[in-house]
């Protein structure tokens, strides 16, 4: 018998790398997914790389086009957000995807006071400088301040570095309002392939929008709401809700 089971491919966020999706995928028990990392985010960023939201967006196109069939794509934090462009505008390549960012295009959504810090010169410098660049002891220090603690986070802040550093500033500073919601305006066209918006109720910090940004966004974009009890950290910390969500959800969207 033929397996239709599509390729499960994972695009992390920021300050992020490939690290990250090791609980969700032991959760899972998918040993074939396959983990994208967004150039400068745990991969070199080449000198040439337009590190803008259409420059991610468009890596992430050439790289699903190199599959031989459709995938499942699901992203976090900011890969969440390279997903949503992808179902937008080449839903073609996908079965079904998932996000945990689609409030970030909902048209009143407001940049959170660190990204405001990195889309400003002078002090956006300041501020990678003091996250990325430090002693591996100092950038245990951010990440436990950004939430995330164990082996995971170890792994995730020894990645931290002066590339990603450019990276981050370059996407902030090219995803200055009114972007987001300029592109959020196409949302409808997500809503060719199924979607999954992975709404984490438990992340106070709401760097990805408000409860009711999310649900605003995936209902334009037609995609089904998984409500969680989870926090912004949910592949690291508490992936088995969100397992269960994506379980359910590709059971639904398999191909026959």
């Amino acid at each position: 018998m033929t397996d239709t089971t599509p390729p499960l491919v994972l695009v992390h966020g920021n300050p992020e790398n490939a690290a990250v999706w090791g609980p969700l995928l032991a959760e899972l028990g998918r040993v074939d997914a396959i983990t994208l990392s967004p150039p400068g985010f745990g991969v070199p960023l080449p000198a040439a790389f337009d590190a803008s939201v259409a420059g991610y967006r468009d890596w992430l196109i050439a790289r699903l086009e190199t599959f031989d069939r459709p995938v499942d794509l699901v992203g976090h934090d900011w890969g969440g957000a390279h997903v949503v462009q992808v179902a937008m505008t080449r839903p073609d390549l996908l079965n079904s995807w998932a996000s945990d960012a689609l409030g970030l295009y909902a048209p009143d959504y407001v940049w959170h006071r660190r990204a405001q810090v990195w889309q400003q010169e002078g002090v956006g410098e300041q501020s990678v400088e003091a996250l990325f660049c430090g002693s591996l002891e100092e950038r245990l220090s951010v990440i436990a301040e950004l939430g995330m603690t164990g082996p995971t986070a170890v792994r995730v802040a020894a990645g931290f570095d002066g590339e990603m550093a450019r990276a981050v500033l370059s996407l902030l500073r090219s995803a200055v309002q009114p972007v987001m919601a300029d592109a959020g305006r196409d949302l409808a066209k997500a809503a060719q392939r199924p979607g999954l918006a992975l709404l984490a109720l438990e992340d106070h910090a709401a760097p990805s929008g408000t409860v009711a940004q999310h649900r605003a966004a995936a209902e334009a974009a037609g995609a089904e709401i998984a409500e969680l009890a989870v926090g912004h950290w949910w592949p690291v910390q508490d992936p088995r809700p969100v397992a269960a969500a994506l379980t359910a959800f590709w059971a639904r969207t398999r191909p026959l």
